[in-house]
């Protein structure tokens, strides 16, 4: 049987253990689509960027030019007529997304408390990862949010985008990822947001669809591997690529703007029950 890495955190290992035990050892070179930067064992949040720059040797962009999630919205290959109902606004903000900041509302199923609860005191304090808020909150919360690109040294080409938001009000790094674009098996292009833990990720997968009144809804709800969702990624002591699919758990992410307001909401399930709803109150810097 493969083990994790031991040299961690007993907790880290555990979780890396449950992976190994439930998941599917992956061949490097056939899931090229699901692949991302793993993170360090002495903590992700703002350590990462350095991290990854060194390990990949590129530079951190130093520019104040604005900086968006993606370089163009052509990249996640919309049909035209999805392409020309979709909000300008929408677009603006995934090409300029360093030109934003953002109010954050929580909502969450009291149900499912216990669980965010238990992840920030097993891993959300210590790695500075995925902080989520544990109360819902009528009174939104300010946060910072930065864009960083990471930079080929000699042609100075952007290799990497990361997404980088913390509270305004206590620096606490509540994401920390990695994103891009992937094609998936079935040549559908999705929007792949990478989330480095210790030796490994959390990936989300988000396929866009264009709604009716030119919103931009991502969605990951797949049913297997190859499909939009949600999954874990890790190496063992080895160093064999696992993963394990987590079909239970969706992700849908709807981008609106209305009379020059952008909005996003954003509703987490498990097994098709509500365990988390995020308000985004999106606004020009």
């Amino acid at each position: 049987m493969s083990i994790a890495s031991k040299n961690q955190s007993i907790q880290d290992w555990i979780t890396q253990q449950w992976v190994i035990l439930f998941g599917k050892q992956i061949d490097q070179s056939k899931h090229k689509w699901l692949l991302g930067p793993f993170g360090e064992i002495n903590g992700i949040g703002s350590k990462f960027i350095e991290q990854l720059a060194k390990n990949e040797n590129l530079s951190i962009c130093k520019s104040n030019e604005p900086k968006g999630l993606l370089k163009s919205i052509e990249q996640l290959n919309l049909p035209s007529s999805d392409l020309n109902k979709l909000s300008k606004d929408v677009i603006d903000f995934y090409e300029n997304t360093s030109n934003y900041e953002f109010d954050l509302t929580t909502k969450w199923n009291p149900f499912f408390l216990l669980f965010g609860h238990l992840l920030k005191l097993l891993f959300s304090n210590r790695l500075q990862q995925l902080n989520i808020p544990l109360s819902s909150n009528k009174n939104s919360k300010e946060m910072n949010s930065e864009i960083v690109q990471l930079t080929d040294k000699a042609t100075e080409k952007v290799k990497r985008i990361i997404w980088l938001r913390t509270f305004k009000q206590t620096f606490q790094v509540v994401y920390s990822g990695v994103y891009e674009t992937c094609k998936i098996p079935n040549g559908k292009v999705c929007i792949k947001a990478i989330f480095p833990l210790p030796n490994g990720n959390a990936t989300v997968i988000l396929q866009p669809i264009v709604g009716e009144n030119g919103e931009l809804i991502l969605k990951s709800a797949g049913r297997k591997i190859g499909d939009s969702g949600f999954y874990f990624l890790l190496k063992d002591k080895k160093g064999n690529l696992w993963t394990k699919f987590i079909k239970s758990f969706k992700d849908s992410l709807t981008v609106s703007s209305e009379n020059n307001k952008i909005t996003a909401n954003q509703e987490l399930t498990f097994y098709g029950l509500k365990v988390l709803n995020f308000r985004y109150d999106i606004k020009k810097r």
